[in-house]
């Protein structure tokens, strides 16, 4: 992605212009794969064999963002410190907006601070908790473990606000937001029950859907795929981890 854009409503000859405010010149390249459909270099003659793929992140916004995302910004880093014991810098790491959408990436261990701030302070109201989520990224050493919450403003007209927190394999904690956000408590199991995330301070941090005997965390990347072989007319379907690899 080039540091420029063009501007449609321009016509032919908007190439050259400025980014767009709030967007970042350049994506982050957070993961590189080769090949497809098997091929890889050697004597493949497909050509997928030299194909190569990369995962593209956003990279963090410029101001202005543009809309409602500098408001909630700036009351945000303003709540922040009336309430004191954190600052803006300390507790949001970095802003994305991406697709219309706003990120805040938050260091977790002032989770809870933002929260409290999104949620009663009178020129945010983000009084809605929509459901948190997690993510594996096996390549992100240090961070493969990403929790993320989606909240809601009803009070400002549905404004829609995302939070990002990330956490290593190694130590997968981060703080609960039950008490802040009820409605986060069963979501939060979910995301125990299926990606490993230890939410601290979690009134009954337990399985919600697997069984309570059930052997590690099914939707992270390096969960073992099972299945029962099946047979189908004398032919016979093998479990999905013993089948061909479409990488």
């Amino acid at each position: 992605m080039s540091d420029t854009t063009s501007d449609p409503s321009q016509g032919r000859g908007g190439e050259g212009l400025p980014a767009a405010p709030g967007t970042h010149p350049d994506p982050v390249v957070v993961n590189e794969r080769q090949g497809m459909f098997g091929a890889t270099r050697g004597q493949d003659t497909t050509g997928y064999g030299g194909l190569v793929t990369r995962t593209l992140f956003p990279g963090a916004s410029v101001r202005p963002y543009g809309g409602y995302f500098d408001e909630i910004a700036d009351e945000l880093e303003a709540s922040l410190a009336r309430r004191g014991g954190v600052t803006m810098d300390q507790a949001v790491t970095s802003v994305v907006i991406d697709r219309g959408e706003m990120t805040l990436h938050v260091a977790r261990e002032h989770i809870l601070d933002v929260c409290w701030a999104l949620r009663d302070e009178p020129n945010l109201r983000f009084e809605m908790f929509s459901g948190v989520s997690g993510i594996h990224y096996p390549h992100m050493e240090g961070e493969e473990l990403h929790a993320v919450y989606h909240l809601l403003s009803i009070t400002h007209g549905s404004r829609r606000l995302r939070l990002e927190v990330s956490c290593s394999e190694a130590d997968p904690h981060i703080p609960s937001v039950v008490e802040c956000y009820p409605a986060a408590n069963w979501h939060e199991r979910e995301t125990w029950d299926f990606f490993g995330i230890i939410f601290d301070g979690h009134p009954a941090l337990t399985r919600i859907l697997m069984p309570d005997d059930w052997p590690g965390h099914p939707q992270r990347k390096d969960y073992p795929l099972g299945g029962i072989p099946v047979e189908y007319k004398g032919a016979t379907v093998p479990p999905p981890d013993q089948r061909r690899a479409y990488n």
